[in-house]
């Protein structure tokens, strides 16, 4: 059996948990569930660092001893964990693992003992006792060079350029590690191994790092100044170094010298450790040090993701309003919503901008139009054109002539070979880490198979007695592809997979499927869809924005490069059912007869077509459309065609839009433009959508 061991960093136990925990814990969490999902055996390590001066001072400044603060931090992370799905109950991490634990302290202790007893690759002894006397960041829990702190004006002690806190003056009695001695060995041993730190960028700073000079290391601290944190063994006066104390619960809570665990052997070869790149260099050379020493393999990787800026590409903090709050999250947004995009919007390894409207436009534009609305309509017409039974998907060759002209292939294989693709393509991102690249290749796939839908025009096709079987043949292949879609997106979005994949009317744990294995044409004819409903409902980015806005009072909340705007009302006047022209009070049509040209030149009539409509719950007029006007972005556009048009009929047609309408709120959307659609007036006759004979481009003005 394969074995995957996959560890976030154990956090801090100072302060409460927040966004950036929850960022690398659920990136750890998808991880081990495509590893699993793959037929690897695994084992998901996250939890708190407790130990340290810093923890002592926020047990003082909280009026609790340690041991009540790290309990309370740590309680207060399981519950986010719970919160989001991570935690063991629901599938996720195998550990929470806290450096307070009995086998903990055996374990480290005795790894101290193991480095002990060996020479450095000089021959020097690896640990002695000296004097240090240098400025400690505790927020580093780092001694720091002249390189990496300043001193200003006026002030007797100078500051750290991470956390810009005043340095602690350490003078006392310390052990030390003797890291000089490693340079050598750490650049044979990186350069050698590609895999070992990634991405590129970070390996080449730990290169340039080493390259620079290594100091020998502070190792410990005297008991009398740091009193919280692991005894050295055999000297009662000191304390472990809180970064050896941390690193090397890695491997503790595996068993490493222990009796009592007994996964050290099996999973510490297949190692894989996720940090933020703030402390790379304390998971590389340090830990490689450490491990070196004590004469044990290091980990296959070490990988450094970026850090979460706001949608402004600011670093987050408190000062400046901008902070996401996980409670929030919780509170507004689906969780399979939020890994979506935490896996597709941020690059991984790379900063990534993250704010409220950011997700909203996200889930809406990908997941409530993009998958959950090929789902909705492709089991909506199973229902509506074949009973809720998946029909079979072939067609016999006298009725090619009859799929040909309907645009479909009556040969699928193009569309196998193409999914197959991609199935073997996301598998190899995946493999690398490389998330957003990975989904962007699946997103294709269903654009593909909405325009197959588009094309084919089902809604058509169930009139005409000579496309039964090419009404089948687009019903099947929708299906089968979203049964392929909810397998391979599993890891990412494990409810929402497990509920389409049910919804198709199919039994199977989708965690226990391998991907790799997918044949295409399983999916049996005849099989019964299940009971269906959203998916991924559309989220009321108005609405949700002002309730964020409500609960987080007092903050700016810079989302997308806006400000949020509370005060906008959600309601404004109604649209004419027929033309979209706004009614005055007295119910007249608020024009004039005529206008000259200068005003019609300021109407900007585009050429859209339309890619998602579907009808707004409780509106009996209102439509909702996303119209493509060749821009970064489908404009949603909402008219009163509810009546007149089932809202699959619309889907691919080629429409006129004004689009530079002043955008306005109807039912708590926002309306982006008008579609243009042609009736008399005082006429109850359907009104007829103006649209094209000719193939014309997406984007262009009308003159």
């Amino acid at each position: 059996m394969k074995t995957f061991y996959i560890t976030t960093p154990i956090y801090y136990a100072n302060s409460l948990p927040h966004l950036g925990h929850l960022y690398t814990t659920t990136v750890a969490d998808v991880i081990n569930r495509y590893k699993k999902q793959r037929g690897f055996e695994t084992f998901f390590l996250t939890g708190t660092d407790e130990h340290g001066i810093n923890i002592q001072r926020a047990a003082e400044k909280n009026n609790r001893m340690p041991q009540e603060q790290v309990d309370f931090v740590s309680g207060e992370m399981k519950r986010l964990f719970a919160d989001f799905g991570l935690d063991a109950g629901n599938g996720g991490y195998d550990i929470f693992m806290r450096t307070t634990e009995k086998f903990h302290y055996e374990g480290v202790q005795n790894l101290w003992r193991k480095i002990s007893e060996n020479k450095t690759p000089k021959g020097n002894s690896t640990i002695y006792k000296g004097f240090y006397d240098a400025w400690f960041c505790a927020a580093c829990a780092e001694f720091k060079t002249e390189k990496e702190y300043e001193l200003r004006d006026g002030e007797d002690a100078p500051r750290c350029l991470i956390h810009e806190t005043i340095l602690d003056k350490v003078s006392e009695e310390s052990y030390f590690f003797r890291l000089s001695d490693y340079a050598d060995i750490l650049l044979e041993t990186i350069e050698k191994n590609l895999n070992l730190i990634r991405p590129e960028a970070r390996r080449n700073e730990v290169v340039s790092f080493i390259k620079g000079g290594l100091q020998d290391l502070s190792i410990s601290r005297e008991k009398k100044s740091v009193a919280w944190g692991v005894p050295v063994p055999d000297d009662t006066n000191h304390v472990m170094y809180v970064w050896l104390d941390a690193l090397s619960n890695y491997i503790t809570a595996l068993g490493y010298e222990n009796t009592e665990k007994s996964g050290f052997e099996k999973y510490w070869q297949s190692a894989t450790h996720l940090v933020g790149k703030d402390i790379l260099r304390q998971h590389t050379i340090y830990w490689f040090s450490f491990l070196l020493a004590a004469e044990i393999n290091l980990p296959k990787t070490v990988f450094a993701h970026g850090m979460l800026l706001d949608a402004d590409g600011r670093k987050m903090g408190k000062t400046l309003g901008n902070v996401i709050e996980p409670k929030v999250l919780h509170e507004h947004f689906s969780i399979d919503a939020l890994r979506y995009f935490l896996l597709r919007e941020m690059v991984f390894g790379q900063d990534g901008k993250f704010g409220y409207e950011n997700l909203i436009d996200r889930a809406n534009a990908d997941l409530a139009s993009g998958l959950g609305n090929l789902s909705s309509r492709t089991l909506s017409m199973i229902n509506k054109y074949r009973e809720g039974a998946i029909p079979d998907g072939k067609i016999k060759e006298e009725n090619y002539i009859f799929a040909k002209r309907a645009g479909i292939n009556a040969d699928e294989q193009d569309l196998v070979s193409f999914l197959t693709h991609a199935r073997d393509e996301f598998l190899r991102r995946f493999d690398s880490f490389e998330f957003s690249q990975a989904l962007e290749i699946l997103w294709n796939v269903i654009a593909r198979i909405d325009k197959m839908i588009s094309d084919a025009k089902p809604w058509e096709l169930v009139k005409d007695e000579n496309q039964p079987e090419t009404l089948n043949a687009v019903l099947y292949r929708a299906t089968e592809t979203l049964r392929w879609l909810s397998i391979l997106l599993y890891p990412v979005m494990p409810q929402a997979a497990q509920k389409i994949y049910n919804q198709i009317g199919l039994d199977e744990d989708v965690s226990k499927i391998n991907p790799k294995n997918l044949i295409w044409g399983e999916l049996k004819a005849e099989t019964k869809i299940g009971a269906t409903e959203a998916v991924f409902p559309r989220i009321d980015k108005i609405k949700v924005m002002n309730e964020i806005e409500k609960t987080v009072i007092g903050s700016q909340l810079s989302v997308g490069g806006k400000e949020a705007k509370a005060s906008e009302k959600s309601e404004t006047k109604v649209e004419n059912v027929k033309t979209g022209v706004e009614e005055s009070d007295n119910g007249q049509l608020a024009t004039d007869n005529f206008i000259n040209i200068d005003d019609f030149l300021k109407v900007e009539l585009r050429v859209g077509e339309i890619k998602v409509a579907e009808r707004i719950p409780k509106a009996d007029k209102l439509l909702r459309f996303e119209i493509d006007l060749g821009e970064e972005k489908p404009r949603q556009i909402l008219a009163g065609l509810a009546e007149y048009y089932e809202p699959e009929t619309l889907v691919g047609r080629k429409v006129v839009v004004v689009a530079n309408l002043k955008p306005r709120m109807m039912r708590g959307l926002e309306s982006n433009g008008m579609i243009c659609a042609a009736s008399l007036e005082n006429s109850d006759d359907k009104p007829a959508i103006a649209t094209f004979l000719e193939d014309v481009k997406i984007g262009a003005r009308l003159k």
